[in-house]
């Protein structure tokens, strides 16, 4: 995760998730645009489930709209998260592993 290092109001995530999986569902607390590196997975949110395909897709998240994106594809799935804020918290519904921790978010963020 990457944030405040000279930034003050934006932070970026890389992340991957695997065939099979999910990232899990959370709320974030500052809105939140999505992009698809690669592979394809099911985003969803507000009671919607739009199929993502690989390689291009941007999607916004308003704060605080609870969503989840779950692999459905054979390869590894890869993203990148785009935050309006240098620091920031995602919470969780589920513990997340590791950090063992329902709240994640900016390691530099207070509190």
């Amino acid at each position: 995760m990457y944030g405040g290092h000279g930034t003050t109001a934006s932070s970026t995530i890389v992340y991957e998730i695997e065939p099979g999986k999910r990232l899990g569902w959370h709320t974030d607390a500052t809105e939140e645009t999505q992009y698809i590196i690669a592979g394809t997975g099911d985003y969803t949110w507000k009671m919607a489930t739009p199929t993502v395909s690989a390689r291009g897709a941007f999607l916004p998240f308003q704060t605080p709209v609870k969503h989840d994106l779950v692999n459905v594809g054979k390869e590894t799935l890869r993203a990148v998260a785009f935050f309006a804020a240098a620091m920031f918290t995602q919470n969780f519904d589920n513990v997340m592993m590791p950090p063992k921790s329902h709240i994640l978010g900016a390691p530099n963020r207070e509190g």
